[in-house]
């Protein structure tokens, strides 16, 4: 892994984890679901716009179009709504510590659906990296977290793990700025929909909901979509996922540096056995991996 996807890695994780933050602080102010199909409108034409000005196209490839279509409808329809949701009772760092077990539920899907060979160590990592969320989610709930929030959060972790299914196809074959786009455009088209059957739009413009939703869309919401994807592209899927054992990490960080939200000693222990469990899965996953090219 050269330096470059090193730096590309450790940014996309801040600018992923500071996501649960800028979104604490719109749904204070506007309807989550309202404000994040604007967010994804507005990204989706930046997105498409940019990528024709630099000479891509909308022809995909079949398989392209069809990963693009249900990573829009996973990841921001179901897993970015369902976190907007969430975060309007549970706290910015909840959420991002939630959000953080993706490695732990791709690799466990792979392992219990695909039938992935795990070594023994990944399977360790997959039981303390759980075990950490549980203690964290118990000690929380215990102190009064809403439940149905935190089911959002695991809901929407379960979605953004069948995305991630979908990254390698959505990826290849070039035009990638659109195809970041154009889900993005899928995303404003379910969220919108929703917001439209199920929502009483709500807005108190303020500064810090301006300024939290020109961040969420130019940040977390296009340029870190397009990092990831760049990453995927630039050193695989797998060994790109070991970045997001910083994203626990990162998100308390920001939560706790933006919003003032408190830690407490069970959180710190929990996230790191959470950073732990994820670098060692994957790190044990892309062993094999490692293997098989240099054979």
């Amino acid at each position: 892994m050269d330096f470059r996807a090193i730096v590309m890695g450790i940014a996309f994780a801040l600018m992923w984890s500071s996501a649960f933050t800028s979104a604490r602080i719109i749904v204070a102010d506007a309807s989550p679901l309202a404000s994040l199909a604007l967010r994804f409108l507005v990204s989706g034409l930046l997105g498409v716009g940019i990528a024709r000005a630099v000479g891509q196209d909308w022809r995909l490839t079949g398989p392209q179009w069809r990963a693009t279509i249900l990573f829009g409808v996973c990841q921001n329809g179901l897993y970015l709504g369902m976190n907007f949701l969430a975060m309007q009772t549970v706290e910015a760092g909840v959420a991002a510590i939630v959000a953080s077990s993706l490695p732990l539920l791709v690799a466990f899907a792979g392992w219990a659906v695909f039938g992935e060979r795990l070594p023994g160590r990944a399977l360790a990592g997959l039981a303390a990296g759980f075990g950490g969320v549980t203690l964290i989610m118990w000690a929380r709930l215990s102190g009064g977290v809403d439940p149905a929030g935190v089911a959002l959060c695991f809901g929407a972790a379960v979605a953004l793990t069948v995305a991630t299914l979908a990254v390698r196809n959505a990826s290849s074959g070039g035009n990638l700025l659109m195809i970041v786009g154009l889900q993005m455009l899928v995303g404003a088209a379910c969220t919108g929909l929703a917001a439209v059957l199920f929502e009483p739009l709500s807005v108190r413009w303020t500064p810090s909901l301006v300024a939290a939703f020109l961040y969420t869309t130019l940040v977390p919401g296009l340029l870190a979509t397009w990092v990831w994807f760049a990453l995927v592209q630039r050193i695989g899927a797998v060994r790109a996922a070991t970045f997001h054992f910083l994203n626990p990490f990162f998100g308390i960080a920001v939560a706790a540096v933006v919003l003032d939200e408190a830690l407490g000693p069970v959180d710190v222990l929990g996230v790191a056995v959470i950073m732990a469990a994820i670098l060692a899965v994957q790190r044990a996953r892309a062993a094999p991996a490692g293997r098989l090219a240099r054979s």
